[in-house]
């Protein structure tokens, strides 16, 4: 179910040094999409991926991280892990999208500290 031989590219080392270390300060919509997901990996492949955490706690570089890790090493056996797994792909741009904006309004006002 589980692939061990992945060597991430370059551009998710990126992605994940992009986000930052707390929590995305998320939108509603983007909210409910991204916990979706998450929920839909964690139900299809039957793991809790951040024990003990509300999705509102899980740092922004570890949800990206393992979202990217589950995009290139589960390997769906179901078709409920074949539309959750399908489903990754969009959620890592979005998440790389918020880091990226993130990023850009640091730069633009280095006075908020981000």
């Amino acid at each position: 179910m589980t692939r061990t031989d992945y060597i991430p590219e370059l551009s998710e080392v990126r992605m994940v040094r992009r986000a930052p270390e707390h929590p995305f300060p998320f939108g509603d919509d983007d909210r409910a999409y991204v916990s979706g997901r998450l929920r839909d990996v964690e139900e299809a492949f039957g793991f809790t991926a951040f024990p003990g955490l509300a999705f509102d706690q899980i740092p922004a570089r570890a949800l990206i991280s393992r979202f990217i890790a589950w995009w290139r090493t589960l390997e769906p056996e179901t078709p409920a892990q074949v539309e959750a797994h399908a489903q990754l792909p969009a959620a890592i741009r979005l998440l790389d999208t918020v880091s990226t904006w993130l990023e850009e309004q640091a730069q633009r006002h280095p006075q908020n500290g981000r």
